[in-house]
């Protein structure tokens, strides 16, 4: 039987630290370490961090700003993604919070902006708040950046990683949005909630198991890039336009600047500029891929397109 290698690990740490949330365990992680600073939310209301957003919830939090044109587009698509995978449950029994690391920028009004542009669904709140109390809050959570500095055109390299956790019972763990939306659902469906007692959707033996995808390099950059925010059928629910057919209505040379300098030619190239405007204003993030990756994708693309 293949084991996937990547997953046991994961699923390992992750339970470990799960192990650790005894009730005593648990009480440090509560009133007595999280502040409750004052933040104002993408609707302009005025909430407190520890006794509105985390106390006895189960959270996922995220640090974004919306100047940011390469990770944060994608780690919200991400996020998009996961919410619908968890479908009702987010706003009742799970909430998101996305916290802006560029208040002075990131006003309400923008933040609302933002999540019009994303098609945010309810429980998922951006929120903004004073640049030093917001430090702290990522301190606090272990996603602190040193000599966070953003540049004028709103680039930056920052921290990718996000927080998922039960507040009431201490555990917390830190995740990247770049996982499998199915495992992150699990995580903070299902794990967070009620670990300790078997899933109703447990298999009854290692044979009824999924099979493994074999898969190419191509299809490996495209389930985790591209199919965040594309599909090769029709789907309102995505925030990028269908790709059938795309290396049949594009140029090979347009399409390969596109993966290479998305960013440069949505400033300078008509086409992308149309599409900008015609998905929402949600940008296409540079994904720093290299040759390599990209004749992968190509590959993958032509593939499809020829089926």
């Amino acid at each position: 039987m293949k084991i996937n290698k990547s997953l046991s690990i994961l699923a390992i740490c992750g339970f470990i630290l799960l192990l650790n949330s005894s009730p005593t365990f648990a009480a440090k992680w509560r009133e007595n370490y999280f502040p409750n600073t004052e933040l104002t939310t993408h609707n302009n209301t005025k909430v407190n961090f520890y006794s509105d957003l985390l106390r006895d919830k189960v959270v996922l939090i995220n640090f974004i700003f919306t100047r940011c044109q390469n990770v944060c587009p994608m780690e919200t698509a991400r996020l998009v993604a996961l919410q619908r995978k968890l479908g009702d449950r987010v706003g009742k029994d799970i909430f998101f919070y996305s916290i802006s690391i560029d208040p002075e920028y990131d006003t309400p009004e923008r933040l609302n902006e933002y999540a019009k542009q994303y098609q945010i669904g309810p429980g998922w709140l951006f929120l903004t708040g004073k640049k030093d109390e917001i430090d702290e809050l990522r301190t606090k959570l272990g996603l602190s950046i040193d000599d966070l500095v953003i540049s004028d055109d709103g680039q930056l390299d920052h921290n990718l990683s996000l927080i998922i956790g039960n507040e009431a019972t201490g555990r917390w763990m830190k995740r990247s949005p770049y996982e499998d939306t199915a495992v992150l659902a699990a995580m903070i469906g299902d794990w967070l909630h009620n670990w300790q007692s078997p899933s109703s959707q447990q298999l009854a033996s290692y044979d009824q198991a999924p099979k493994l995808d074999e898969e190419s390099h191509g299809k490996y950059l495209y389930r985790t890039r591209c199919a965040t925010c594309h599909s090769y059928s029709d789907s309102d629910e995505m925030l990028g336009p269908n790709l059938s057919g795309v290396t049949e209505r594009r140029k090979e040379a347009w399409l390969r600047r596109w993966l290479k300098e998305p960013d440069i030619m949505l400033e300078e190239d008509p086409v992308a500029i149309a599409m900008l405007k015609q998905y929402n204003g949600v940008r296409m993030p540079n994904f720093q891929l290299s040759d390599t990756d990209i004749d992968s994708l190509m590959l993958f693309m032509k593939e499809q397109d020829s089926q």
